[in-house]
């Protein structure tokens, strides 16, 4: 994936068998229940904005887009969270998700 982080390509080769572990627990969740990838990604997205975490929100911001959603919905799903996590935490994720729209 031409994408993928550097670092997380060095986590992938030095912790094989830790990062194969982590792909399919995000799969066996995902597969869990009646989301759809584009509904799931946005939620995850949502989760890395809360977290402030900028790695996540670059990656779930790709990997909405991937599964279909626009950037105006990837906007949306960060937009609806300033009366959660209040404003300058969304416009910090709006920010890195830019970066990848």
């Amino acid at each position: 994936m031409p994408d993928t982080p550097k670092f997380y390509q060095k986590m992938q080769q030095e912790y094989q068998d830790v990062m194969q572990a982590v792909g399919r627990l995000g799969k066996a969740t995902r597969e869990a229940g009646p989301l759809e990838d584009k509904q799931a990604q946005l939620i995850q997205l949502a989760a890395a904005a809360a977290l402030k975490s900028e790695g996540s929100v670059h990656s779930h911001t790709r990997r909405a887009l991937e599964a279909g959603a626009s950037p105006e919905e990837v906007r949306h799903a960060l937009i609806l969270l300033i009366s959660t996590i209040g404003y300058p935490n969304v416009a910090a994720a709006l920010s890195w998700a830019e970066d990848v729209l």
